[in-house]
């Protein structure tokens, strides 16, 4: 190696001096470790590509030229060109940054994904204060809102949510995040335009490191507007479709309702005769004056009852939106008997009522509940009656409360479902009767999972099914009111 100058020798960093042709002249101790085993004379190899004409723009211009990058295998260099502009030759120094370009390529590799993602993704990525202020989000805002994220930036959520969803909602959120670091909830948003869209938003809070306090929420928010609205659609078409059976139903019961009403109108017909006959012997009769008066009490009586079949039936044949309220199931069961107890009679059936009269309100709609109840009724009927034809039986009505749902059964004494047939039980338009719909449990399925619950069905010991309805427990008042149903 030739003599080194102090400086160079002193130097902790790789570095040569180089004449104006950039051939080497010195170089020191920390060059010759990063040659290793290669003579001086494969420095090049070490150098830019580009050195040559480096050098001479660097004595040119007489100006240091720095940040040069050079490749040494798997190495990455960084050098600097400093000229001696006298002396016409040029200190070349490097530093090892194989770690530090990599380091720097994959961030901006990843801001660059970043960017993309952010940039081009349909959904709504957003920050905001603990408060649910606007501190940034995507271009998204503009396609779903109809705001640049410029101005939105400052901009509290609250102001642009539906009344109905701000005070709840927002509670909600901040509570959850606060306990959980994470919340999700469906609600209203207003866009731009003045009309409210449907969003649905997953949210998580980014806390303080050392004190665990909320100082930034990320959300991730997608339109959500068309699945409600096919949602609500099917929902409509649902109860167009359970209105219509309640139709073939009643058709079904027509004769025991014609004889439940014509009792009692046949029974006013009879006082009324009575009472005009005793008018007409008062005179003669003073007692006559108390028979009339029980005659038109007894018609009075009648009458109502005759009213309250009707009523029961107008209720059930409603028609329109889903009411969904807390109720009594053991009520409601008992309506849904009072309609079959005719059909239930003709069959030689009856029906224990094993209900509690202490059980915890339900949440659902009462027409439908009432409906669902009845097919399961109906449908043990036939089976009693398919398996014990012209002999008395059976139909219990059991319910018990557990995990937070109430269970409400009908255990029937038919001659129960092979393996197969319980699986297609529940099937839209599976069914063994020769003239029947296959609709009823399907549909009544359907119809309970609207509410939450669940409708199966089980082998009972002995022979019959067991039809099972699970549904869950009424809500308080306050969540009734925010209630969507």
């Amino acid at each position: 190696m030739a003599r080194s100058a102090p400086l160079l020798s002193a130097d902790p960093q790789p570095a040569l001096l180089l004449d104006e042709q950039a051939r080497a002249l010195e170089f020191n101790q920390a060059l010759q470790n990063l040659l290793g085993d290669r003579a001086l004379a494969q420095v090049g190899a070490l150098l830019p590509v580009n050195h040559v004409p480096l050098v001479r723009a660097c004595l040119e211009q007489g100006r240091a030229i720095e940040a040069v990058e050079a490749q040494d295998g798997e190495r990455i260099l960084i050098w600097s060109f400093i000229p001696d502009v006298a002396e016409r030759r040029v200190l070349a120094r490097c530093r090892e940054a194989t770690q530090e370009i990599r380091e720097q390529r994959e961030a901006a590799r990843a801001r660059r994904l970043y960017r993309l993602i952010t940039e081009n993704t349909t959904d709504l990525i957003s920050r905001h204060t603990p408060d649910g202020v606007f501190l940034d989000a995507t271009p998204a805002s503009w396609t779903l809102l109809g705001y640049w994220p410029e101005e939105l930036r400052g901009m509290a959520v609250d102001s642009l949510l539906h009344p109905q969803d701000q005070a709840q909602q927002a509670k909600q959120a901040r509570e959850a995040l606060e306990q959980d670091g994470y919340h999700t909830m469906s609600y209203r948003i207003r866009h731009r335009d003045g009309h409210y869209l449907w969003f649905e938003t997953a949210s998580r809070a980014i806390r303080e490191t050392y004190t665990g306090a909320v100082v930034e929420v990320v959300s991730v928010s997608r339109d959500i507007t068309a699945r409600i609205q096919a949602e609500e659609n099917k929902r409509r078409l649902e109860d167009e479709l359970a209105h219509t059976t309640r139709l073939i139903t009643l058709g079904e019961l027509a004769s025991g309702i014609a004889h439940e009403i014509n009792q009692p109108l046949a029974a006013v017909v009879n006082y009324a005769s009575a009472s005009q006959r005793y008018l007409q012997g008062v005179g003669g009769d003073p007692a006559g004056v108390d028979k009339v008066g029980q005659g038109l009490a007894r018609i009075t009586e009648h009458a109502n009852h005759a009213s309250a079949v009707i009523k029961r039936l107008r209720a059930f044949l409603r028609k329109g939106q889903r009411r969904m309220q807390a109720l009594n199931l053991a009520e409601v069961a008992r309506e849904a008997v009072r309609l079959c107890n005719w059909e239930a009679g003709t069959a030689q059936v009856a029906v224990s009522d094993l209900l509690p009269d202490n059980l915890p309100p339900v949440f659902a709609d009462r027409v439908l509940l009432e409906q669902v109840l009845l097919n399961l009724l109906r449908n043990a009927i036939d089976a009693n009656r398919e398996r014990h034809p012209g002999a008395p039986s059976q139909v219990r009505l059991e319910a018990s409360e557990a995990d937070g749902n109430l269970a409400i059964r009908v255990i029937d004494q038919g001659p129960g479902v092979s393996d197969e047939q319980m699986g297609k039980l529940f099937t839209p338009f599976y069914t063994s009767k020769a003239d029947g719909l296959g609709l009823g449990l399907s549909m009544s399925r359907s119809i309970i999972e609207g509410f939450g619950g669940a409708l199966e069905a089980f082998p009972v010991e002995g022979g019959g099914l067991c039809l099972e309805c699970r549904l869950p427990l009424g809500r308080d008042d306050e969540s009734l009111s925010n209630s969507r149903g």
